[in-house]
């Protein structure tokens, strides 16, 4: 069947959906709606069987949908209808969410129902649920579709003739998110600011400075006066309540085309006096306050975890996620699993910070070094076996880093993004050397040079990873740990891998080729910080500030364009 997956942005979810139906032997292809014209044309073009809309910001015209089967993936419950339903769904604590398919007809969200289904409602930011949950449900849903419109008996539901839980709501503002700092308590602070992640963020004036306020985290010690700005730690400030104190990570100024930063590098001096509230290289996930790095054993295994927003990666957090990772290794555990964050797992250098550096290409430069410096740790590590968990979707260098475990163990449902170049890089990480290693040079080269996501499964099968484990989060976390007991069960096999291991990394061989692949991927990046007029810089501005495509990317419009 050809497929069109009708999008205005190729988003998480879409590249989930994408997957999944290439997996399924489909013809996929994809076209954003930029205009009418442009997307009747990219139609015509691609000549589809259906169409599939997992994120959509307008409306599809009636000379497309009344022609071609055309469906929505809507992320709320039956009978939900407009924007802004995750938001709702947090913003009033629903106990229950889930997603719609139904046909397009020229009226918001309120076509025939094809399939629908419910999940338990986290307590988590909006693209949390969103990659997650929402992605899980529709996943299984966008399958139960296929099969019911070749299913001559099916009937779908009409939004009109049945009494459905959902119903219209109006588009979400800032006052109904508005935080009242001496009213509201922690939790509810929260709550409105997780309503907004990760766009658009909840309005509010911080030291004089109006601004959007994302990533919330409940501070379950600092205390001080309501709204009082009472400490900083890496890059977030902690801000004072009625009952406690919260964490905010990340702003973006509000009349300024800014871009979402740290929250420290948007305040700037206006920070003067407040103190570093420090921690350790490394807490335990239990804690509750701020944290990115968090480390706790079970069984002679080690899991590191490294929670950075977004995935994104600054050379400061690759030195200490080095630091870390160099400490643990040398502890007289067995076994050291890279468990990455919440969200994601990784997605490379944090490309935010490079735009908002006067000196930009330093930085960057800067940044790429301190992430070849973590995966060289890894890559080196013979102390004990190491393990990569991809239980969340990761993206180029985040990739790369997960690569130079010994095991790769990925999630079902997971979404992996090996390559650089839609952003105009060759990319570093040492992955000319691990990546040939693990799937061939021929697909190496695919993989990196078609700039398409893969999924999980096929990410197993062409050897990218080792193992794949269970869509559940319970259930793939008790896998993972099941797998890993299982590499040091045997002991005297244990040792003989670690001592294989030592033979070929303390190999001046090994050290000298891995040295020159780091300095071959060096001299292809090099251009691309250093030129002004680098593809890199110019893809890289409309990345982070989200410049509405003009066109659909040639990549991604399947096979009829290849």
């Amino acid at each position: 069947m050809r497929i069109l997956l009708v999008v205005s942005a190729f988003n998480s979810l879409t590249q989930r959906i994408f997957c999944d139906l290439r997996d399924r032997g489909e013809s996929v292809g994809v076209a954003f709606a930029v205009n009418d014209s442009q997307l009747m044309h990219e139609v015509d073009e691609f000549n589809p069987d259906l169409i599939l809309s997992p994120f959509l910001k307008k409306r599809i015209p009636h000379s497309i949908w009344s022609t071609i089967p055309t469906f929505i993936i809507h992320p709320g419950i039956a009978g939900d209808r407009g924007a802004h339903a995750i938001d709702w769904a947090i913003l009033k604590q629903e106990e229950t969410w889930g997603v719609t398919i139904l046909r397009a007809n020229g009226e918001y969200d309120a076509g025939d129902i094809y399939t629908h289904g419910t999940f338990p409602m986290p307590r988590c930011a909006k693209g949390s649920v969103y990659r997650n949950e929402v992605s899980t449900l529709a996943s299984a849903l966008v399958s139960q579709l296929l099969e019911s419109i070749q299913d001559s008996s099916f009937k779908p539901m009409s939004q009109h003739e049945h009494s459905l839980p959902g119903s219209a709501h109006l588009v979400m503002t800032q006052h109904d998110r508005r935080i009242d700092w001496e009213l509201d308590t922690t939790d509810e602070i929260i709550k409105k600011i997780r309503s907004a992640d990760s766009h658009p963020g909840v309005v509010d004036t911080i030291l004089g400075l109006e601004c959007f306020l994302y990533g919330a985290h409940k501070e379950a010690m600092l205390q001080g006066g309501i709204k009082e700005v009472l400490a900083k730690r890496e890059g977030a400030i902690c801000i004072g309540t009625r009952d406690g104190a919260v964490w905010i990570s990340h702003l973006k100024e509000r009349h300024t085309p800014g871009i979402k930063l740290p929250a420290t590098y948007v305040l700037k001096d206006r920070l003067k006096g407040v103190r570093e509230d420090r921690l350790p290289l490394f807490v335990s996930p239990q804690r509750e306050t701020f944290k990115e790095i968090t480390y706790f054993e079970r069984d002679e295994i080690g899991y590191l975890g490294f929670d950075f927003h977004n995935g994104a990666m600054g050379a400061h957090q690759c030195v200490r996620l080095k630091y870390a990772f160099d400490h643990l290794k040398q502890t007289g555990i067995k076994v050291l699993v890279l468990l990455g964050g919440s969200d994601f797992f990784s997605n490379g250098i944090h490309l935010n910070i490079m735009e908002d550096s006067k000196k930009p290409d330093e930085d960057g430069w800067s940044n790429i070094h301190s992430m070849n410096e973590v995966v060289k740790s890894i890559l080196l590590c013979d102390e004990v076996l190491t393990v990569s968990s991809l239980h969340r979707n990761a993206g180029a260098g985040g990739v790369f880093l997960a690569i130079a475990a010994d095991h790769v163990i990925v999630r079902k449902g997971s979404v992996l993004n090996p390559h650089y170049q839609t952003l105009g890089l060759h990319g570093s990480e040492y992955w000319t050397f691990t990546l040939p290693q693990r799937v061939g040079a021929e697909k190496a080269r695919e993989l990196t040079s078609s700039c398409l996501p893969i999924s999980a499964d096929e990410a197993l099968r062409i050897g990218l990873a080792d193992i794949l484990l269970s869509e559940n989060d319970v259930h793939y976390f008790e896998e993972l740990h099941r797998y890993c007991i299982a590499l040091v069960t045997d002991e005297d096999h244990y040792y003989e891998v670690l001592d294989a291991k030592k033979g070929r990394t303390r190999n001046a061989v090994f050290s000298e080729e891995i040295q020159r692949h780091r300095e071959k991927e060096l001299e292809e990046m090099y251009p691309s910080f250093y030129d002004p007029n680098s593809d890199f810089n110019r893809l890289r501005k409309a990345f982070v500030y989200k410049l509405c495509p003009i066109e659909t990317p040639r990549y991604l419009k399947g096979e009829h364009h290849a």
